[in-house]
């Protein structure tokens, strides 16, 4: 074990002070069960799913200065859904150095997406817990630079309303319409907030101190009701 431990240490860069939050890391709870007791990676799947969340969030801040709170929050759950984490997770082998039960190991748990993705949390909450959060920050740097580049580009081109526009006409919906229904504040300052309506229904609103930014804030807005589970058919 101690030399898988060490591949992995160099197929991310990083060598641990204390390999035990690493192994922990690794340890799927079928594994703990049958091995009675030692810890298993969902305390640090959670830490590491925060850390990861602000690191992502930090990012996004910087490389995009003219996106909106929406925008951001959108591309961050994007970048860091289960099949994306999981995706990244298959890239560097991360799934032959998980201990698991052996149900779990005939039931080809080395590549489910919930377990590589969950795993992939955990590694970075022992890196942020043996090294602090500069080392969990160039990890996830190095790990997700590809997929942020990806997602950025998109995001350059493509737009808030044109992504709802899309969205609009995959599902032969009417086009959307954009009603300006307030606007306050000094000439210099003025703060407009719009509704956006399809087929005659509100599905959105936002503000913003411009008519763009408050129509695109409308737009994301509409797009996290759409994909919503319970309005999957508005």
């Amino acid at each position: 074990m101690a030399s898988d431990l060490a591949e992995l240490e160099r197929e991310i860069a990083y060598r641990f002070i204390d390999q035990a939050p690493l192994l922990q890391a690794l340890t799927h709870p079928s594994f703990e069960h049958e091995q009675a007791g030692g810890g298993n990676y969902q305390r640090l799947e959670f830490l590491g799913d925060a850390v990861l969340g602000m690191v992502l969030a930090e990012m996004l801040f910087r490389r995009f200065p003219d996106s909106n709170e929406g925008v951001l929050s959108r591309l961050r759950s994007q970048i860091a859904d289960q099949d994306t984490l999981a995706g990244i997770a298959r890239s560097f082998g991360l799934g032959r150095f998980v201990r698991l039960g052996r149900g779990e190991e005939q039931g080809a748990g080395r590549n489910k997406d919930s377990i590589l993705a969950d795993v992939l949390e955990a590694l970075i909450a022992a890196v942020y817990l043996d090294g602090g959060l500069k080392e969990s920050r160039r990890l996830i740097q190095r790990l997700f630079v590809a997929i942020l580049e990806s997602r950025g580009a998109r995001l350059r081109f493509n737009d808030a309303k044109s992504e709802l526009q899309e969205l609009l006409s995959a599902r032969r919906l009417p086009s959307p319409v954009y009603r300006l229904t307030g606007e306050s504040g000094p000439p210099h300052d003025r703060l407009f907030i719009f509704q956006v309506l399809v087929d005659d229904a509100v599905v959105g609103e936002g503000e913003g101190r411009s008519k763009k930014i408050a129509q695109q804030a409308a737009a994301t807005q509409a797009l996290t009701a759409f994909s919503a589970p319970a309005n999957a058919s508005p």
